[in-house]
């Protein structure tokens, strides 16, 4: 049975007009862009659930606050507003802003990672996997076996298998392991949440072998949420308190803040108390992303971060927002459609191996799910399986993820709740017609990141 949808915790004072195309056009356009979604043009769709960076939509005060701006080269009065923010959030001595998520990952982990080291992670998501191989290492994915079963609902399945992280230090040799990384939540899982208890384990670990962690923070503001909402020791806690003591475990974090700080673009690199390391870090970023009071970023980006990073923080809005997902997810239980349970905290994963048991990973069943999804009703996703984890990087053969996932991403406070109604009718149309649909090849793709770019076309 449905539960209750969450009602929207604002109003709305600006909308945009968007169209929908006949099926006809759809499956010429789908087609048009060598059935990559990432290829069709944004006004060809009609929800964009592709991702939830950089697509929300920003607040009252936030684009008041655009208006402020300083866009001073240096020292703009904007940057200071985001370290001052930042700190006290998170409880960071030194703050990097850069442009984005994948940028703090490129100032940041050819200074931990060479040829020869590893990267463990509760289990990487694509660009951070690639910054990981980019620096000449390899990434190791170790999420709890929970996390493997879709069907299987417990509360942390983002969790770091502790046991098998010390196996895997010890086969590789502590001081071969460049990096532990945690990622909160765990997007490829799912975007299933992190225990802190887990996280304290994992610091444990990290701490006897001298191995430093750092947290993947693009979606810190739900896993807080779900920690209060799951985690007995927190359930009188605030989400600043639980913050504060999640990030006490790491040393260092990167961030989009496309995401839980609702924003367009934008992102963030803290560390701790190492002064060294983030000396360092400004040099790569006055190289990479420009001066270090900006990273490459306008100060009114600055001046909307420092605004969302709380607003992404509210109780209120947190609830609406996991609330909005555990809704679709609701309406997928009412007609049987498998995803990884419980629901997330930013979008549903449905399971497109459980509903296209005939294609094999290697035909990509995510992908193939995406493209119907586009087909049926406009809606644009994207795989996370096979298609998206690519090849072997020594080997050059198809890997095999753990899940085959279409991933429908939630932009924040952008759709309603007519919107998730068709969302759920569109996917029951498609599980009516699972069995003839068939999977794909790939045409043509980049050495890295190929689901970015690559061409496919349908198997006969």
């Amino acid at each position: 049975m449905s539960i209750k949808y969450v009602p929207e915790p604002f109003r709305i004072k600006m909308v945009e007009k968007i169209k929908m195309l006949t099926r006809e056009e759809r499956i010429e356009k789908i087609k048009e862009a060598k059935y990559n979604l990432f290829n069709l043009a944004a006004e060809d769709v009609y929800i964009d659930l592709l991702t939830d960076s950089g697509t929300n939509a920003m607040s009252d005060d936030q684009w008041a606050g655009i208006m402020k701006g300083d866009e001073a080269y240096a020292g703009g009065k904007s940057y200071f507003k985001v370290l001052e923010t930042v700190q006290s959030i998170f409880n960071y001595n030194f703050v990097q802003p850069v442009h984005q998520g994948r940028a703090a990952e490129k100032v940041l982990f050819p200074l931990l990672l060479q040829k020869g080291k590893v990267a463990i992670s509760n289990m990487f998501f694509d660009t951070t996997r690639a910054h990981v191989e980019l620096a000449g290492a390899r990434a190791i994915d170790c999420v709890v076996p929970e996390a493997k079963n879709p069907e299987l609902r417990a509360n942390f399945k983002g969790n770091m298998d502790v046991e098998k992280l010390e196996k895997i230090i010890l086969e590789h040799g502590p001081e071969n392991v460049g990096l532990i990384v945690m990622t909160i939540t765990n997007n490829s899982a799912g975007g299933q949440p992190v225990s802190i208890d887990n996280m304290r384990n994992v610091s444990k670990i990290a701490k006897k072998y001298n191995i430093k962690i750092c947290i993947d923070a693009a979606r810190f503001a739900e896993n807080a949420f779900f920690i209060k909402e799951r985690e007995d020791e927190f359930k009188n806690s605030s989400i600043e308190e639980i913050t504060k003591i999640m990030f006490s475990y790491g040393d260092m974090f990167t961030m989009s803040a496309k995401k839980d700080a609702i924003l367009n673009m934008g992102g963030l690199l803290g560390v701790k108390n190492d002064e060294e390391l983030f000396g360092k870090v400004k040099a790569n970023c006055i190289c990479f992303e420009g001066f270090t009071t900006y990273g490459g970023l306008s100060g009114r980006d600055l001046e909307a971060m420092a605004q969302g990073l709380k607003e992404g923080m509210d109780e209120d809005f947190l609830r609406y927002r996991i609330g909005q997902i555990q809704y679709l997810a609701s309406k997928l239980d009412d007609e049987n459609i498998a995803y990884q349970s419980p629901a997330g905290g930013h979008g549903i994963f449905v399971d497109a191996k459980a509903m296209f048991p005939h294609i094999p990973y290697n035909e990509y069943p995510g992908q193939a799910l995406a493209i119907e999804l586009y087909i049926e009703a406009g809606i644009r996703t994207c795989d996370i399986g096979s298609y998206m984890l690519g090849n072997d990087p020594d080997s050059g053969k198809q890997l095999e993820a753990d899940f085959e996932f279409t991933r429908l991403a939630i932009p924040r406070r952008v759709y309603t709740q007519a919107h998730f109604d068709i969302m759920a009718e569109a996917l029951l149309e498609i599980k009516k017609r699972s069995s003839s649909i068939k999977g794909y090849k790939i045409t043509w793709e980049p050495p890295i990141l190929r689901h970015f770019q690559a061409s496919l076309e349908p198997l006969k």
